[in-house]
């Protein structure tokens, strides 16, 4: 695989650290997470709870290690110290500062490993008036201004159900990783990577900053192009209470759909610019699409070349035909759905470990990895420097171990 040979320390939590390294674990990199030794990941309690493994931690942690150390420890900044010298990568998403303070931020772990990729995921980043506001995803987006992009019929802002500032961070700071990897292959020198989601947020919305970069005006989503000004690029609802959308501007699109729907004399109001002069399209498609269902208007547009798609909801996604055919959703032999991962190779594709680690699982090996006696590793666990996990939790976590990897991009889901 891609990451063969490649170990990652992962000290963050949540989403944006997380997704990161799975990316990288599916790819065949050793990821390490580094857990507290009293909760661990906090995602392990968070939300829906399967045969004893939340659905978060388990999409965000399979195929991973687990080494439960108590950093506030110099004992435990010490083995960190050590896995370091033997790593390539370290990501983590402390607030900024709290790295450094703790000892183990990059300006001290260079010291003892200069070829380490050092990535900070922060919500602002590591400068700036804002580096040490607390927050999450949905005050980052409203603080980039995309919030203010995202409203609802009643113009009121709403909570996308995409954490895009986590998402986009987690994204971009893999490419920053690939990017420092593959320049330490001439310089044989780490770097440092300050990695801010809200740095991500404006740099994913060049399309729609054109009235605000030209003369600081806010655009209005009743008229701009991409955010519902546009007749064809809209949201419209159904004779059942459900909802239909369309997705393409182009004018061969709308073309198409007005010719189909016998009303052509309205396609050259298409051309008009988005808002109000389209708005007698709007009109019409909007009393079209309550004439019928969801699920006939899915019917009706089968093998006809417009940009159409019903709103599916997550369980009519996790059960569509095509997600499943290219293994974006994959159900292991345990029954448990899985997320697939988006990055395919042909050649050496990715595979996929489903098991998630219990806390401090790995412990014991990773430290027997690193040259810890058996008596400096019992001392450790007196201290309550380092956890080892249970027989138990170990066998709950493990219950998918027996099962084959499955390949990025597998055309099947399995039985």
């Amino acid at each position: 695989m891609k990451l063969d040979g490649l170990r990652v320390i992962d000290l963050s939590r949540f989403l944006p650290g997380p997704m990161l390294t799975q990316f990288m674990a599916d790819h065949g990199a050793e990821v390490i997470k580094i857990e507290s030794v009293d909760e661990g990941e906090p995602t392990r309690a968070v939300g829906e709870i399967r045969d004893g493994i939340s659905v978060f931690f388990a999409n965000t942690s399979r195929g991973k290690k687990s080494l439960a150390l108590d950093l506030k420890q110099p004992a435990g900044r010490e083995a960190l110290m050590r896995l370091a010298e033997v790593s390539d990568v370290v990501i983590e998403a402390f607030r900024p500062g709290v790295a450094d303070r703790l000892g183990v931020g990059y300006q001290h772990i260079s010291v003892r490993a200069p070829h380490i990729v050092y990535a900070s995921i922060s919500a602002f980043g590591q400068s700036g008036p804002y580096r040490d506001l607390a927050t999450h995803d949905l005050a980052i987006e409203a603080m980039a201004g995309v919030l203010s992009l995202n409203r609802g019929r009643d113009g009121a802002p709403a909570i996308p159900g995409l954490p895009a500032a986590d998402m986009l961070a987690s994204m971009v700071t893999l490419s920053g990783v690939m990017m420092a990897l593959l320049r330490r292959k001439e310089t044989g020198r780490g770097d440092f990577i300050d990695m801010a989601m809200a740095d991500c947020l404006l740099a994913a919305i060049p399309n729609n900053l054109d009235t605000a970069m030209a003369r600081r005006q806010q655009p209005d989503v009743r008229e701009a192009r991409s955010l519902g000004g546009n007749a064809l690029y809209a949201i419209y609802d159904t004779k059942d209470g459900d909802w239909i959308a369309l997705g393409g501007q182009e004018m061969k699109f709308a073309v198409n759909l007005l010719t189909a729907l016998g009303r052509p004399d309205l396609i050259d109001l298409c051309r008009l610019p988005p808002g109000k002069g389209q708005a007698p399209v709007s009109d019409f498609l909007s009393a079209s699409f309550r004439t019928k269902t969801k699920n006939e208007w899915v019917a009706y547009f089968k093998g006809r070349d417009i940009p159409f798609a019903p709103v599916q909801t997550l369980p009519e996604m996790l059960d569509d035909p095509h997600f499943r055919q290219r293994g974006a959703v994959i159900t292991d032999a345990r029954g448990w759905d899985h997320i697939g991962n988006p990055i395919r190779f042909t050649d050496e594709p990715g595979r996929m470990r489903f098991e998630p680690p219990a806390l401090g699982q790995h412990s014991q090996a990773i430290l027997q990895m690193l040259h810890y006696s058996e008596l400096e590793i019992a001392q450790l666990k007196k201290d309550g420097t380092v956890k080892e996990a249970t027989p138990e939790d170990i066998l709950r976590h493990s219950g998918l171990a027996e099962m084959a990897p499955v390949t990025c991009g597998q055309k099947e889901p399995l039985a």
